[in-house]
């Protein structure tokens, strides 16, 4: 990225069947399909310009443009939707189509270029890939019991009972299978496994929350508490303005990641030794609880990440 200059950019609006390109600084326009071929039509156009390409995190379409562009050795980068919006949003932008979004992208990854994300290691998109579906299939058991508790109360359980019983059984087989290919994922790579020892090692993280830390997360232990929580999400945004001392709360972040760490806050609230006390003390102070479990959030992910950074396992005396 050093090497490449900011006012050359290709900004890419991913679509399901078209991938719409704008080049800065000279606004050229085009489009491709989402397709190999359209693939190879952007690396080549970014190598005619020297240019660094840039699209918006668009819930996996993008994702085999992006290797092919790393494999072709063109710099991408992925750039938070959120942040393009606020973006569009300051520059008083209203419509909404797939050319103005492309143009966009690219207005903002040359305003902004330190947001882009660099591709994951190929390691880490497998232990993300399982991850998601296993959180999507978690997500439809839940959904299912729901349903169960609703037939009950209806009194009409009885008619369903071999279906849902199937269904749950079903998806009980299913997770327990992407539970052991994450194990066998994170088992087959020293530093993925490393990671996750280390990670494990702290009361309140269990398989889950590590596993989600090290697929959605994986610049932890190469960057700050600070930048850790902001990944998350779970940092405190400031709302003052004069004398006046607006609350404070989190915002944008990795969604999926911050979900498992509240879970995880949950445990290490009353299972933690240090973390119990620091909720305790938040909860004499007259916290609300949501305040709280966001606090002990926050510092489970500082904790984690320093310990990443420093290949050590948890101690009471790291908090």
């Amino acid at each position: 990225m050093d090497s490449l200059s900011r006012d050359r950019v290709i900004g890419i609006d991913v679509s399901r069947d078209w991938l719409e390109l704008h080049c800065l600084p000279d606004g050229h326009r085009c489009r491709v399909p989402n397709a190999p071929a359209g693939y190879a039509a952007v690396a080549d156009l970014a190598r005619t310009r020297d240019a660094i390409v840039c699209f918006e995190s668009t819930g996996g379409q993008e994702w085999q443009l992006w290797a092919l562009l790393d494999a072709e050795g063109v710099a991408a980068r992925q750039v938070p939707p959120a942040r393009v919006k606020a973006f569009a949003q300051s520059r008083g932008t209203r419509a909404k189509t797939d050319r103005i979004d492309a143009e966009l992208i690219a207005r903002f990854f040359a305003f902004r270029p330190e947001a882009g994300r660099k591709l994951p290691a190929e390691k880490l998109r497998i232990l993300r890939a399982l991850t998601s579906k296993r959180a999507q299939l978690v997500e439809m058991r839940k959904r299912l019991l729901a349903q169960l508790r609703a037939h009950q109360k209806l009194g009409t359980a009885a008619m369903f009972q071999d279906i849902d019983t199937e269904l749950k059984q079903r998806f009980d087989i299913l997770i327990k299978e992407l539970d052991d290919r994450i194990i066998r994922a994170i088992a087959s790579d020293d530093h993925l496994s490393e990671m996750a020892t280390v990670l494990r090692s702290i009361p309140g993280i269990g398989p889950v929350a590590s596993t989600m830390l090290i697929a959605e997360m994986p610049e932890i232990g190469t960057i700050t508490g600070e930048e850790a929580a902001a990944l998350t999400g779970l940092a405190p945004v400031a709302h003052d303005s004069g004398t006046l001392r607006g609350k404070r709360a989190i915002a944008d972040g990795r969604r999926a990641l911050r979900h498992v760490m509240f879970q995880a806050a949950l445990v290490a609230a009353h299972h933690n030794p240090s973390l119990r006390s620091f909720a305790d003390r938040l909860r004499k102070a007259g916290k609300p609880h949501k305040v709280i479990i966001t606090a002990v959030a926050r510092k489970l992910v500082t904790i984690a990440n320093a310990l990443c950074k420093s290949r050590q396992k948890w101690a009471a005396s790291t908090t």
